[in-house]
């Protein structure tokens, strides 16, 4: 009799132990549960941290490791290798005096050639394209250098270049959205200057260099948009500049516009 008493004692033990031993398992899978769910809501919340706060950071390192692509993103521009920046200071320009494009023009003795004929946008593998045969000076549209690699479209960077760029280049940029301003590199410095500071005023989409082959002193380009000034004109010249920067920026077929700026 003691004997079946002590066996049942033992046996309640045993399932006693048992039921604890389950009991500290499902614990442990539950507390183990909850760590893993604290690590996967932990992991999002950085996630939205950096996407809330370092969105910026980005961009700034992006123009940190692009200096010279301050106002375009890298995938949409570059410099070719061995064009100069133009790192002169520009003169501050002076208020405007006429902010309408066809009385500007009128004023600074200027030509305007306004929704010109779309001559085509193949891409080319050479970037300068000088046997393309263009119909205006400078050119409004057409054929023009492709991608240059996998990370750029091959069009020219925004900026102002102390050398003319591939013409394949800066035909691609109008293609998205630029105007070009062409000056005569035989223009006094002053008269470069002061444009250069119109160009300062409002960077981002514009691009600007000497071109040697102007039939005058200053042209406005974009897509199929051309403004040709015989003579520099000063206040005048910059009304007009200005006039058209503002209408037909981030007019082109591929407008990428508008920047961060």
């Amino acid at each position: 009799m003691t004997g079946r008493k002590e066996e049942r004692e033992r046996l309640r033990q045993e399932r006693l132990a048992a039921q604890q031993a389950a009991q500290s398992s499902d614990k442990r899978r539950l507390y183990l549960g909850y760590a893993v769910a604290g690590l996967i809501v932990l992991a999002i919340l950085a996630g939205l941290f950096t996407v809330i706060t370092g969105g910026d950071d980005a961009r700034e390192q992006t123009s940190e490791d692009f200096p010279e692509l301050a106002f375009i993103q890298p995938e949409i521009g570059v410099v070719p290798d061995g064009i100069k920046l133009d790192d002169r200071a520009g003169t501050a320009p002076p208020a405007v005096e006429n902010a309408i494009l066809d009385e500007a023009a009128e004023a600074a003795n200027c030509e305007l050639q306004l929704d010109l004929p779309d001559e085509g946008n193949t891409h080319l593998e050479d970037e300068d394209a000088s046997k393309v045969d263009y119909k205006t000076n400078p050119p409004t549209s057409g054929d023009h250098y492709g991608n240059s690699n996998e990370t750029a479209s091959g069009a020219l960077a925004d900026g102002a270049y102390l050398e003319s760029p591939p013409v394949g280049r800066w035909i691609h940029s109008m293609e998205h959205g630029r105007v070009v301003i062409h000056y005569s590199p035989d223009l006094p410095e002053e008269d470069q200057l002061a444009i250069k500071g119109v160009f300062e005023e409002s960077p981002a989409g514009v691009i600007m260099f000497p071109n040697p082959d102007l039939d005058g002193d200053v042209a406005v380009t974009s897509w199929t948009q051309l403004a040709t000034c015989g003579k520099y004109e000063g206040t005048a010249t910059l009304d007009l500049i200005r006039a058209f920067r503002d209408i037909y920026r981030g007019q082109g077929p591929e407008g990428n516009f508008p920047l961060s700026v």
